[in-house]
């Protein structure tokens, strides 16, 4: 699929700048009542063939495609499922990052582009993010042409956001952020109207990972729980107490949130068992309670199991960093935000307590992510991220497009990023 049927897709849609205008919003409109079509058929291929993580290979050569039809170099990463493009030159550079993969999910929607792989859809609007990334740099290769690109930016098809490990290492490990001073993304949100963005300063997802509980010790009948660990009532004190516990530990702005999801622990009625296991998530929007949190939950349990009998091993996996937006980054999106859209479509983005491994970018450089309004008109209740009949109104691709080639813009132009 290409997004023109003859050279460059910008080649002969981007119009003439008329001398004293400001060039890019009217170009922007232009341009995309000409070629938003076009990248709405993308998103709707990508979304009816969806990838799970580190499967993203076709989606990666379509933007590579697409890329290098506009005139630019993409090179995908070491295993072919993800792309990095840079467009422009000079010293000066920021990253603009997208994620590639589907869920594990089934598509339930009744629309001619639903999912024709069996349990897997794009249900988080990642196919979202890819098309609006590839509009941006479409627009921004045409206006490097011109010579109306103040530096260098670099685009990032990043693989594997919805798995653990995640794709964003492996990017950073592939030089995606080599010479670059920031880096921006936003996220599809059902919750806002399309047209709208949140912003947000400083928190803005949480750390998520991790924990799992084993417990074991002597087993034996109902009838003699002396004579036993008793697993069971030891799993319902961990379930209980350690959360509770870990509240009263932990600076209560530091935003830690535990919650268990699986508790596993014999089959037969009167019989306690040997074995038993729990399962749950840890998500910290506070970074130093994060980075401290493994070592205390393990404290924890073993403190809360210690009077029970049984014998307790915790397993802490991490999963990824809270995403902690730069407060001169989340101004300079905001603003550009306001100068695409209009500033009264600017509105302050709550605190989620879902994980985003854009995270581990915002370790290495100041950045923001913004969540950008997909809400569709007329629905009766806005399905969130993550539920099989998940989808956007389209519109949002345009809105999306012109909020980032602004914010490539300013950011290039603003004294720190």
């Amino acid at each position: 699929m290409t997004l023109s049927s003859s050279g460059s897709p910008l080649a002969s849609s981007w119009p003439e700048t008329p001398p004293g205008a400001d060039p890019l919003p009217g170009q922007l409109d232009r341009w995309l009542a000409s070629r938003g079509a076009e990248l709405v058929a993308v998103r709707r291929h990508i979304h009816a063939h969806p990838e799970l993580s580190n499967q993203e290979f076709e989606t990666a050569a379509l933007v590579a495609r697409e890329l290098a039809v506009a005139g630019l170099s993409p090179r995908f990463l070491p295993k072919g499922n993800g792309v990095i493009c840079d467009i422009g030159e000079g010293e000066r550079a920021l990253a603009l990052r997208a994620d590639l993969d589907a869920l594990p999910l089934m598509d339930t929607k009744d629309v001619p582009y639903r999912s024709t792989v069996d349990n897997v859809a794009h249900a988080c609007g990642h196919d979202v993010h890819t098309t609006i990334l590839l509009g941006v740099g479409l627009a921004l290769a045409q206006l490097a042409e011109r010579g109306e690109l103040p530096g260098r930016v670099r685009l990032l098809f990043q693989p594997a956001e919805e798995q653990i490990p995640s794709g964003a290492p492996e990017v950073i490990a592939a030089g995606g952020l080599k010479d670059v001073s920031g880096i921006y993304a936003l996220h599809c949100a059902p919750q806002l109207p399309t047209g709208l963005v949140g912003v947000r300063s400083g928190p803005f997802t949480a750390a998520a990972d991790t924990v799992e509980v084993r417990l074991s010790g002597r087993g034996g009948h109902t009838a003699r729980p002396h004579l036993t660990a008793d697993l069971v009532h030891a799993l319902g004190r961990v379930i209980v107490d350690v959360p509770s516990l870990l509240d009263r530990r932990v600076d209560p702005r530091a935003g830690v949130s535990m919650v268990w999801g699986r508790v596993h622990a014999g089959e037969a009625y009167n019989a306690i068992p040997s074995e038993g296991s729990l399962k749950g998530t840890v998500r910290v929007l506070n970074r130093d309670a994060w980075r401290e949190a493994p070592e205390l939950i393990k404290k924890l349990v073993q403190d809360v199991v210690a009077g029970t009998g049984a014998s307790a091993d915790v397993i802490y996996t991490r999963g990824v960093p809270p995403v902690i937006n730069d407060r001169m980054a989340s101004a300079i999106i905001a603003g550009a935000a306001g100068a695409a859209l209009g500033p009264e479509r600017v509105v302050e983005a709550e605190i989620s307590m879902g994980g985003e491994d854009f995270a581990f970018y915002l370790e290495q450089v100041p950045g923001a992510m913004i969540r950008l309004g997909t809400g569709i008109p007329g629905a009766e209740a806005p399905l969130d991220i993550h539920q099989s009949g998940f989808d956007v109104d389209e519109r949002c691709i345009g809105y999306g497009v012109r909020v980032m080639v602004h914010t490539a813009l300013a950011a290039l132009s603003a004294p720190m990023l």
